[in-house]
């Protein structure tokens, strides 16, 4: 028996090293400084930023993600220097995914993603697909670890490069469905990547350099764990490098279906749910056709974001938001009739537009493409709660980015 034990503990220093090397992130020392930013049990600390409820789970102590509708999972806090570790695994060979970094507390305009710096999160086999279908390696991407800014952030990348996005200096990921695992170290705008224990990738410069970070949904199933963080000293990050913080903002869209839209069946084939958009052909007519909200709100901000899908469009349209029952018109210049409307998209046909609506004790505000455009007086005969709805004739058109945050 004591010689057992003294084999036994002989194996131990050599066993503790295998696990340390299964799992890089299981053995770390008490008092090291990081902290888990997943309990491993739900998901508290994090922010289902704009996906359905559905999309985002925990099972067997880690987070699930279906990938569909494409979005975001944030954390409920912002971050500026760190260092981020995270394991994860792609379920589906070419599987597509992402960790944001800095990022905004909603989607950009136009897009479904926040914007920020993203770390790729990219299988195999999606470079396989490429290569299959054009018959010629990318050039402009790769599966082991881009790092890149998207949506209006800025970032100046390290050694090899396309535009703003850092190429990995060697190729250590490994395919799915085996495990991975991230190293961020995050410093005074400067950001490093690390895979599976190899720094390869990264930038300076970056904007911004203060914000939340967020797991992503893109198109196919993947799991993380084993996420946790080290806070380091901040470098005094000024208001202009700081994301915007959250206002309270929630999605009225799912981006799978019309949960929480009231569908008749007049509504037909008019609007329909498209991963992160609503289409609608343009043919509802009447207000009877408007898609409206099961909910009703009294004072609140709503976020639109609105398109004209043909870019060729020259016939006058128009995309309304029903407000307090009445209609607010919005034009996308198709050629005319700006005399009878009271709001212009500043965006031609095929350009996304985003329009902040506020409702407050009465008074109603608009501001088109950052820009006001109107502000006047609600009537005192529309009633106090209503529901907020969606109304498009002409030509097709899509919604997006549908956030609603109820003021007091």
């Amino acid at each position: 028996m004591l010689s057992r034990m003294k084999t036994i503990s002989r194996l131990a220093p050599v066993l503790c090293s295998l696990a340390l090397a299964l799992h890089p992130s299981a053995g770390a020392a008490e008092g090291d400084g990081f902290v888990p930013l997943f309990n491993g049990k739900d998901l508290s600390g994090w922010v289902n930023a704009n996906c359905a409820p559905e999309t985002w789970s925990v099972r067997d102590g880690m987070i699930h993600c279906t990938g569909v509708p494409t979005g975001a999972l944030r954390t409920a806090r912002q971050y500026e220097n760190f260092i981020l570790e995270a394991e994860w695994r792609h379920l589906t060979s070419g599987g597509n995914s992402g960790v944001f970094i800095w990022g905004t507390p909603i989607a950009a305009p136009g897009v479904p993603f926040l914007r920020g710096i993203e770390v790729q999160v990219l299988d195999h086999g999606y470079a396989a697909d490429f290569e299959k279908k054009t018959g010629k390696k990318p050039e402009w991407f790769t599966t082991h670890g881009d790092v890149f800014p998207i949506h209006s952030a800025t970032m100046k990348p390290f050694g090899r490069h396309n535009g703003m996005r850092s190429f990995p200096s060697g190729e250590f990921s490994k395919p799915s469905p085996q495990w991975n695992h991230y190293r961020i170290v995050c410093t005074n705008g400067v950001i490093r990547l690390s895979v599976n224990g190899h720094e390869v990738s990264g930038g300076e410069d970056c904007n911004y350099r203060k914000g939340y970070l967020a797991l992503e949904s893109e198109g196919a199933p993947i799991d993380f764990r084993n996420i946790r963080i080290k806070e380091l000293p901040s470098s005094g990050v000024t208001a202009e490098l700081t994301a915007p913080v959250d206002e309270g903002f929630r999605p009225l869209y799912t981006g799978v279906d019309l949960r929480g839209w009231k569908v008749t069946p007049e509504h037909g084939a008019h609007w329909q749910a498209k991963n992160w958009t609503i289409s609608s052909d343009g043919k509802a007519e009447r207000k009877g056709h408007t898609l409206m909200t099961e909910a009703s709100f009294e004072n609140y901000e709503l976020i639109v974001d609105y398109k004209l899908v043909d870019k060729e469009i020259t016939q006058p349209t128009q995309i309304a938001v029903m407000i307090k029952e009445e209609e607010y018109k919005f034009l996308v210049d198709g050629g005319g009739l700006k005399t009878k409307i009271q709001f212009l998209g500043d965006k031609p046909p095929g350009q996304w537009n985003r329009a902040i609506i506020s409702v407050n004790k009465g008074q109603l505000t608009v501001v088109s493409n950052d820009r006001p455009a109107h502000k006047r007086p609600l009537s005192n005969s529309l009633s106090k709660r209503s529901p907020v709805g969606l109304h498009h004739s002409g030509a097709p058109a899509q919604f997006a980015n549908i956030y609603i945050r109820e003021l007091k």
